[in-house]
């Protein structure tokens, strides 16, 4: 893609929401956890770089997950990781005070969560090669041939979550839609310092555990679509 035209510019993407704030009703318990737990695990917006050593108290690797949804599973992910350092970033209220809950019932210490826009957290407080791994587990595909702009997953939004990982850190997708993963596909597979783990699409990695979201899915007779793309060293 060429983004020598205004229209194309990574400035012009910046300002396109891949989200929207969709009108949804939290539950009492949801909204308990949320006004208990975000003082403790939710980080505030800001445009200084995050010191992951301050925040977790250990220099362990740090994930980042994109649009974690209910938050299933991320809390799994963390539990089962617990050398791993993970910050979960969502807009949808519900799903953040779903998550504080699993945060607390698991007992969990190596999570935190930015309630705000992605690409502005990763433009701002995400240092560059520092991430081990971006999770991007099942985004918004935007089918409208209109909508496309709003997609997460292409340049010059792949360029910046290459620039954030560090050399042999990930980027794991999944998806439903069959279209934007083959859209994924070419947009990951065009970005420099980014190399297709597999031929083609990824086989499912048995240590992500399958949502209910995914599950519906599979019922609606929509394949998974996954991709891994690993940052090479050059």
């Amino acid at each position: 893609m060429d983004y020598s035209s205004e229209g194309d510019s990574p400035e012009f993407y910046r300002r396109i929401k891949t989200f929207v704030l969709r009108a949804g009703r939290m539950t009492q318990t949801q909204r308990r956890d949320y006004e208990e737990l975000s003082g403790r695990w939710c980080l505030p917006y800001s445009d200084k770089e995050l010191n992951y050593t301050e925040i977790f108290s250990n220099t362990n690797p740090v994930v980042v997950e994109i649009g974690f949804g209910m938050g299933k599973a991320t809390a799994i992910i963390a539990e089962e990781n617990p050398n791993i350092n993970y910050i979960g970033i969502e807009v949808h209220k519900p799903g953040v005070g779903k998550l504080l809950g699993e945060i607390r019932r698991r007992n969990l210490q190596n999570i935190f969560i930015i309630e705000f826009d992605a690409l502005e957290v990763l433009e701002k407080m995400i240092p560059d090669q520092s991430v081990s791994a971006f999770h991007v587990f099942f985004p918004d595909p935007w089918p409208k041939k209109k909508h496309h702009k709003r997609r997460l997953m292409q340049r010059p939004h792949t360029d910046l979550l290459a620039k954030k990982l560090m050399p042999k850190g990930y980027i794991y997708m999944a998806t439903d839609w069959e279209p934007y993963g083959e859209f994924a596909l070419e947009q990951l597979s065009s970005t420099p310092l980014l190399e297709n783990k597999y031929s083609n699409y990824a086989v499912h990695q048995e240590w992500r555990p399958e949502t209910r979201f995914e599950e519906k899915g599979k019922e609606a007779s929509r394949e998974i679509k996954e991709l891994y793309f690993v940052k090479t060293n050059k």
